[in-house]
């Protein structure tokens, strides 16, 4: 399992360059002027975990196979987006495609580089962007709730669900907020059905100037203020700095973040900050080829976890051997843990735990 985002922003704001670093390459390219990027670029790229040496070490693996992501660099959006303008309907289109969106917003000055909207602010670029997917979302649902309400005249159970669904979305939207904060708790799911782009979960990412990677500025610490205000999360991060960090190896590459003050890269923040949004957890499994990591959601028991690996797994599931990860490396491997009284049999109820190493036992 993966982890879509879609980057998204006003033109010139710094997305393509952000994702040509988050997946190191150029194959979406970046230029001084609107809509650059006319179809979406997608990128997998590792999820850095240093839990994977540390076990590869411990299960003496020949070899790490880290788990991975999906970005979509999206071209950027503009004023009227939603009525078409730049292009807009098509760009809407691929932003219900993700699971979240990373919305990248200009925090530096440079006079070389122009802002579309005539200056720097990115707050007000941030409303801009959620406008104009409300207004999307808007008219999306007024034109799905119409044949649906003569359907639940007619007590259609479904119809009724779809309505009771949509009308509290359709009157958020048209008082300005954004639906994920009308979406009625345990309806998540159904939500999500509905495609709607203001109801995804939101990562801001400040693109600031090289000298302000550290500790940000005023610009993003106004984003952050915002962030924090709606429930959302924030990361800090100079596309520059990132571009370059790309095309280096992993020693000087560490080098060169020391000498900035940076303890981790951009791209290091943007997945920590992404697994925290959709809720996502790890696991493990070790043996003498490879370490591997899956990706799985919070709250996942322990079949459809091995389904990450093969339906296969899930469907003959019996039970899972299961060694938590500080208990895996205290004693130095499964052996270790298994003569320690840590490994346990976990059955089909079991909720995966973040860092569990785990071996599954079926039969098909």
């Amino acid at each position: 399992m993966g982890f879509n985002c879609g980057i998204v922003g006003l033109p010139n704001v710094g997305k393509s360059t952000l994702f040509n670093a988050l997946t190191a390459t150029a194959s979406a390219q970046a230029a001084n002027y609107p809509f650059c990027t006319i179809e979406p670029n997608v990128g997998r790229v590792a999820v850095p975990d240093p839990r994977l040496g540390v076990l590869a070490k411990a299960g003496k693996s020949q070899k790490i196979v880290p788990t991975s992501l999906e970005f979509v660099d999206i071209a950027g959006l503009v004023r009227g987006a939603s009525r078409g303008e730049g292009l807009g309907n098509q760009f809407l289109a691929n932003i219900r495609e993700v699971d979240a969106i990373i919305h990248v917003l200009r925090c530096f000055e440079d006079d070389d580089i122009t802002h579309v909207e005539g200056g720097v602010d990115p707050v007000r670029d941030a409303e801009i962007i959620e406008t104009e997917l409300m207004l999307a979302d808007l008219d999306s649902l007024e034109k799905r709730i119409i044949p649906l309400q003569k359907k639940a005249r007619g007590n259609d159970r479904d119809a009724q669900a779809q309505v009771a669904l949509m009308e509290p979305l359709i009157e958020a939207l048209r008082e300005g907020r954004p639906g994920r904060t009308a979406v009625p708790k345990g309806d998540e799911a159904a939500a999500a059905r509905l495609q709607l782009m203001t109801t995804k979960p939101v990562l801001y990412v400040c693109n600031v100037e090289e000298a302000a990677a550290a500790t940000g500025n005023a610009f993003s610490n106004a984003v952050k203020a915002r962030a924090d205000a709606e429930g959302a999360a924030c990361v800090v991060v100079s596309a520059a700095i990132e571009a370059e960090v790309s095309q280096l190896d992993a020693a000087d590459a560490k080098e060169f973040l020391d000498g900035l003050g940076l303890e981790d890269s951009g791209l290091d923040r943007v997945i920590a900050a992404g697994y925290g949004l959709l809720g996502l957890r790890t696991y493990f499994t070790v043996g003498p080829k490879e370490t591997r990591a899956w990706t799985i959601t919070a709250g996942t028991k322990a079949p459809q976890a091995a389904a990450v690996i093969h339906n296969d797994f899930e469907r003959g599931f019996i039970a899972c051997e299961t060694v938590a990860y500080d208990d895996y490396v205290k004693y130095n491997g499964e052996a270790g843990a298994k003569e320690a009284g840590k490994m346990r049999i976990e059955g089909r109820d079991y909720v995966v735990q973040d860092g569990d190493v785990l071996l599954f036992r079926f039969n098909v």
